[in-house]
This record gives structure tokens, C-alpha cells and sequence, in this order.
């Protein structure tokens, strides 16, 4: 875990972090602006953007002032920037390392979101790149903020089932567009990097435990697009005691289910992970459905809270990094169509 470092109130308003979202795409278009309008403890005050056509948009939508705009080239500029407390990087894959290293190099504290980079090695320089300029470094998996979720994680102690011994989980959706980062393995595309992070978190946070290997076989239904990276990949994980996860992910066909069989029972979520929230139900009847109004603005506001309070996030950079030395254990079993042992 990270030691968090000192925090000195934002320059706008003492109970709120002021946050600059790099990277203008659907994600932080569509959900975490609007997201930001919602929190309590920290708000929307700058952008990053390589796109100087948006900048006009936002700025009337958001009262954004030209003193917090930033682009990709002069973005080591916001060290001297005190409206901003933290960089939130929505970016493909491949830029996560570099931006989350110069957001932190500038005294910024920087929430990244999933995957956390392409590879280990990456994760762990964006880990000691934040360390090093004493920031805190949180990865966007929002479902982990989600209180129905934070249920199902407290089961794997509680064994209101008995033990628990198999887990299964999808994530997927049709994705129609021909010429983007997503079929891009240099960029972090493939469905493994996008949505297979989804079922391969639930499955460790489920299980409490660290795979231990995987067996995994990629295809597609799409070759003339999906040429140099999975549109499908099934996984299965073996963790310690025994227990295993079957996973399933997917660019080319809709899957959201989460199942945990125990000795005396089950449980589930369908979905796991939509946007407009979560549902379930147990053999014993028991019946969960989300009750947050905004996922992102629940992720936002406990990470804020952390900041502010110096306690831990609840998902720091070393999540982050367990999931992608999984994910490159899963890819070179698909590519070998071997078994392989995950290091640990």
C-alpha cells in the first residue's frame, strides 16, 4: 500500500479537490464530467486535451478558465497550477504510464483509469514515479466503491455459503467501430486490456486470493478487424484451495454476470458492472440492487476522501498492477495455447 502524503487545501474551496480530466472521450465526456457535478468532495476546474475543437465546449459547459487548459505538450506546466489537486488520466493504455509519471513529477495526485497500463513493468514505475513525488495513485475501478459489490467482497470472509469454490464472470459488449485504439495491441486494445479486467477483478476480489495460473484461448468473429488484438477471450484462473474462475470477455458480443458457488450455495450479480447500476440474488433469497444514484461520483468522492483524511484508497496502484500481471499471464497462454504459472 502507499504512504499518502501530506495535503494542503485547494485554493477554491477547503473541502473540495479541484480535477483535471486528461483525455476528452466518451468516458469523461459522458460519465465523469457529469459525474463531477454530483460530488461533494472535490469538482471539475481543468482539462487536458489534444483536441483543441472541444476546448470551446467545455469551457462554456463547465466555466473552465484558459489558465486550466492544458495540452499534451505544455502539461508540465500544471505544477504550477494550485487549482488543481489531482489529474484523473483517460487515456488508451499506452499513455497511462508516461502522464500518471509527469502528472506526479508535478506534484499532482493522479487517479488512472483501468487497465492501468499495458504492462507490469509499467505499473510499477507509475507506482514508484508517484511514490517518489510523494502523490497518492488510486485506479478507477468503480465497482469496487459500489456498496452491493463491497457485500459479495465481504461474503469471502463471512462464508455465509460455506466455502467457497468456483467463480464465474463475463464482461462484454458489441463494439461496432473499425479504425479505433481498441484493435490496437500497441495502444492497449483487445477485449482482454478493456473488459476483460472487469471479470478478472471480480474474481480476485471475490475469492480474496491470487491466481495462481491460467489457460486461455482468444478468438474472433471479425479477423479483418480484430487482426492484431482479441475480440473474445476465455480465461480460467486456478487460485489457491482449489478454486477456480471461468471468465469470459468480449468486443463482440454483450455479457455482464458475476456467479459464486459455495458448498451450501450460491450467489450472483446480472450485471456486475452496468452504469445504471447493479442486481442480484442468492439461493437463500436473498435479493441486492444497487442504491448509489453515480458509480463514478461514489469512486471520486472516497478517493477525495482519502486524499483528505490520509488513509488509504481503497483501490491504489498495486490493485491495479496485480490485474495486469494477470492479464499478461492470460495473453501468453492464448498466444502459446499453454497452461502458464503466474508469477507472484
Amino acid at each position: 500500500m502507499l504512504a499518502f502524503p501530506a495535503w494542503s487545501s485547494p485554493s477554491k474551496s477547503k473541502n473540495k479537490l479541484g480535477i483535471a480530466l486528461m483525455g476528452l472521450g466518451y468516458y469523461s465526456t459522458d460519465l465523469l464530467a457529469p459525474a463531477l457535478q454530483r460530488t461533494r468532495y472535490c469538482e471539475l476546474r481543468g482539462i487536458v486535451t489534444g483536441s483543441p475543437q472541444k476546448i470551446p465546449v467545455w469551457q462554456k459547459q463547465y466555466n473552465i478558465p484558459d489558465k486550466n487548459i492544458y495540452n499534451y505538450q505544455n502539461f508540465d506546466e500544471i505544477a504550477n497550477n494550485d487549482d488543481i489537486d489531482v489529474v484523473y488520466v483517460v487515456l488508451p493504455p499506452s499513455m497511462h504510464a508516461s502522464f500518471t509519471i509527469r502528472a506526479a513529477r508535478a506534484g499532482k495526485h493522479v487517479w488512472c483509469e483501468k487497465p492501468m497500463a499495458i504492462t507490469e513493468a509499467e505499473c510499477l514505475s507509475m507506482i514508484e514515479g508517484c511514490k517518489a513525488n510523494k502523490v497518492s495513485l488510486a485506479i478507477g475501478y468503480r465497482m469496487q466503491h459500489e456498496p452491493v459489490t463491497q457485500k459479495i467482497i465481504g461474503f469471502r470472509q463471512s462464508q455465509p455459503f460455506g466455502k467457497l469454490m468456483k467463480v464465474q464472470a463475463s464482461a462484454g459488449y458489441f463494439d461496432g467501430r473499425s479504425d479505433h485504439w481498441k484493435q490496437k495491441r500497441s495502444m492497449g486494445g483487445g477485449a482482454i486490456y478493456d473488459m476483460g479486467v472487469y471479470p478478472l477483478n471480480a474474481a480476485r476480489y471475490t475469492i480474496g486470493l491470487e491466481p495462481v495460473a491460467v489457460t486461455a484461448k482468444q478468438s474472433t468473429t471479425r479477423p479483418e478487424i480484430y487482426q492484431e488484438t482479441d475480440e473474445t477471450m476465455v480465461f480460467d484462473l486456478e487460485f489457491p484451495k482449489g478454486i477456480v474462475a471461468h471468465c469470459e470477455t468480449s468486443l463482440g458480443k454483450s455479457m455482464n454476470a458475476l456467479r459464486v458457488d459455495c458448498a451450501n450455495g450460491w450467489y450472483r450479480l446480472e450485471p456486475f458492472q452496468a452504469y445504471s447500476g447493479i442486481a442480484g440474488d442468492a439461493s437463500d433469497g436473498q435479493r441486492f440492487k444497487s442504491n448509489i444514484e453515480n458509480q463514478q461520483a461514489k469512486q471520486m468522492d472516497d478517493d477525495s476522501l482519502a486524499i483528505m483524511n490520509k488513509t488509504q484508497l481503497l483501490v491504489p496502484g498495486e490493485e491495479g498492477m496485480r490485474d495486469i500481471r494477470v492479464v499478461e499471464a492470460i495473453i501468453r497462454s492464448a498466444t502459446t495455447n499453454q497452461r502458464v504459472l503466474i508469477d507472484r
